[in-house]
């Protein structure tokens, strides 16, 4: 049996698919007979339309991940799917007035326009392999390019079996999508690598359809039925390794290859630990399973070292929803051992120790997401994030301490937050400008699929409706558009517009102020010394040498409350016979709350529910960061990359 696997835009075109990368593999495993290969149709499309328009990396990017909430991305597809090259463009344009620009509405109706195009030069291309199976991966704004394509195929070679899986076919979402699109044979929902090869096995005459968990098939009378989600996850032993055989050679030959660093794309974990717990009320990440489950150690750092062996690449991203904390202790100081020169990208908690945090960067974990989307203790246990607004800052400065980068969104919206919780948080940001700011301007949470907010209506949302670009993108009731979507309109909550300006405008101007902003200290033991270079403060060096100054800055290096923080100091002073005059040794609490006060103003440190953390990271890497920042941000401004006046701006990850 042949098989195709085919990774349609706007699959990111700096890594191969992990998804397809997995079924190749899991296929040729469990099915020794069947040959199968992974036809890399957004490479090809990065190639056919930079000869036809003025495209570049910046539009691909935009099309891919920014403007995901928009759904421009899957609409230039829609015409394709509904061959009509005029498909909706006027309730795209009257939904999108004033979220894009005359240059970004233009591009995105040439790109519909042409979609047809494409989407029929890459069907014959797949039909001309002569394969017996073609699988469609669909995860973010693919899923119209790859029931596009399914069509196309189904149209020019009907006795080629079509199957559509990945990240936008899970649950309600699979079982609309194939009951709605009769050219998808089959919909695999869930986990793939086991029930991909028992597809292959059944249209082989092998096995069934319908014993297959989370497999939408057609019965005799062309009827499309759900079989009942699996009841467990796969165990980790069976999270199949990616196989990335072409990837990087049909990169080689690509435009995309002048725009783009290749890196490679690594599992060692699936679920998320936090989320067994406590699901984030916002976040509809895992779907159907949360359960955690990781690789064995030993397995996972093979993995590692043989991609980056096989693929001569040293640039990785851990995909994993939250770092395995055995992980820390385990492959981690093996990576360290092992002379690669890793660059890896990996989402984490962001209580992490700075040790912990040391332990990452000398693996070679450059860039880090730490969930941090807010930094007041109040909305954050409306999220049920299980940190504080202190901790958050803390790792912000740790960040900064061991050289990682950090990448973070700040969210707003959530029902019962108040203004309140805003204000001291904006009044603070000055003193944050030396930190690592936001990725880009705080966004309004958005409604997932699989989310609390979702799924508990008693949250704050009610009488959910699929978002506006499902209605200018496909031609379906709502009903159905209602199982299809991931992301949903829903009624504001929390803070309104004139408190998310003034947050905004902070967020910008820390932004601007960042390159240039600095605060560090150095600890001489006995004394430590603080520099400054920060716009909203007139010093530029302070020193503190009371014993009650030097005992109380190093206390905050983690988060306190002013009557610990004296009971702490009082006792240190105590146990090292440290005395003074009043003034300066003094280690009650209105002292130390003075001090902190003073503090305050220096913007030393920040407080937030009742806690103080100190701001200032010790000095060294910072100025790394902030070249590395600046460079970001210069080869995100390039033309083809322009803002548009409507959305956020588009401020990179570093």
């Amino acid at each position: 049996m042949r098989v195709l696997l085919v990774n349609m835009p706007w699959s990111p075109i700096d890594v191969p698919s992990l998804a397809l990368g997995i079924l190749k593999r899991s296929a040729v495993e469990n099915r020794p007979a069947t040959s199968a290969e992974v036809y890399h149709a957004n490479l090809e499309y990065t190639d056919w339309i930079t000869e036809r328009t003025e495209f570049g990396k910046g539009d691909y990017e935009y099309y891919a991940l920014s403007s995901y909430f928009l759904g421009c991305g899957d609409w230039v597809f829609s015409s394709a799917l509904y061959d009509d090259p005029e498909w909706r463009t006027e309730e795209f344009t009257a939904a999108l007035r004033g979220k894009l620009s005359a240059s970004r509405m233009r591009m995105s109706h040439e790109l519909h326009r042409l979609a047809p195009e494409f989407v029929e030069r890459t069907a014959r291309e797949i039909v001309a392999r002569e394969p017996d199976v073609v699988g469609f991966c669909s995860t973010f704004q693919q899923n119209t390019a790859a029931l596009a394509a399914a069509k196309y195929v189904k149209r020019l070679a009907p006795h080629i079996t079509t199957v559509l899986g990945g990240a936008n076919c899970d649950a309600e979402q699979g079982h609309a999508a194939h009951r709605n699109f009769p050219f998808v044979d089959y919909v695999v929902r869930g986990e793939g690598e086991a029930a991909f090869p028992r597809l292959l096995a059944a249209l082989d005459d092998s096995g069934s359809p319908r014993a297959i968990p989370g497999l939408c098939w057609r019965d005799a009378e062309g009827t499309s039925v759900a079989n009942p989600m699996a009841t467990s996850p796969l165990p980790p032993a069976a999270i199949t390794s990616p196989d990335y055989s072409g990837y990087f050679e049909r990169l080689a030959a690509s435009a995309a290859r002048h725009w783009v660093e290749p890196k490679l794309v690594v599992e060692g974990a699936r679920g998320c630990w936090w989320g067994e717990k406590h699901h984030c009320t916002f976040c509809g990440l895992n779907g159907t399973f949360m359960e955690f489950r990781s690789k064995a150690p030993e397995r996972f750092y093979d993995e590692i070292m043989e991609l980056a062996r096989k693929h001569r690449v040293l640039d990785m991203y851990v995909v994993d929803n939250i770092l395995d904390m055995g992980y820390v202790r385990t492959v981690l100081p093996r990576i360290v051992d092992s002379g690669y020169d890793l660059r890896l990208h990996i989402e984490i908690k962001a209580n992490m120790r700075r040790s912990q945090l040391q332990t990452l960067a000398d693996a070679g974990m450059i860039y880090v997401q730490p969930g941090i989307e807010s930094l007041n203790s109040r909305v954050l246990d409306l999220m049920d994030k299980g940190v504080s607004g202190c901790q958050n800052v803390r790792m912000l400065r740790d960040g900064a301490e061991t050289g990682l980068a950090v990448s973070w969104n700040y969210l707003h919206g959530f029902p019962h937050e108040r203004d309140e919780d805003y204000t001291p948080v904006i009044e603070q940001l000055p003193a944050l400008e030396h930190l690592m700011p936001p990725v880009d301007l705080s966004a309004r949470i958005a409604i997932e699929r699989f989310s609390p907010y979702f799924n508990r209506p008693e949250l704050g949302y009610e009488k959910l409706r699929p978002d506006v670009h499902y209605r200018f993108t496909y031609d379906l009731p709502e009903s159905e558009l209602y199982d299809l979507a991931y992301v949903f309109e829903a009624p504001e909550r929390g803070i309104g517009e004139e408190t998310a300006g003034w947050l905004n405008d902070g967020i910008k101007a820390w932004h601007e102020a960042y390159p240039a902003s600095r605060l560090t200290h150095t600890d001489l033991g006995d004394r430590i010394v603080l520099v400054s270079r920060r716009r909203k403060f007139d010093w530029r060096v302070r020193e503190l040498t009371a014993p009650v100054e030097l005992a109380a800055f190093r206390l905050l290096d983690q988060p306190h409350h002013p009557a610990a923080l004296a009971r702490k100091v009082a006792g240190q002073l105590a146990s090292e016979g440290a005395e003074g005059p009043p003034q300066e040794g003094a280690a009650d609490e209105p002292a130390i709350r003075e001090l902190l006060e003073r503090w305050l103003e220096w913007g030393v440190v920040f407080t937030d529910a009742g806690q103080y953390v100190q701001l200032a990271p010790a000095a060294v890497n910072e100025d790394l960061l902030r070249l590395e920042f600046m460079r970001s941000t210069a080869a995100a401004t390039e033309p083809a990359a322009a803002q548009d006046p409507g959305e956020r701006p588009a401020l990179p990850v570093p």
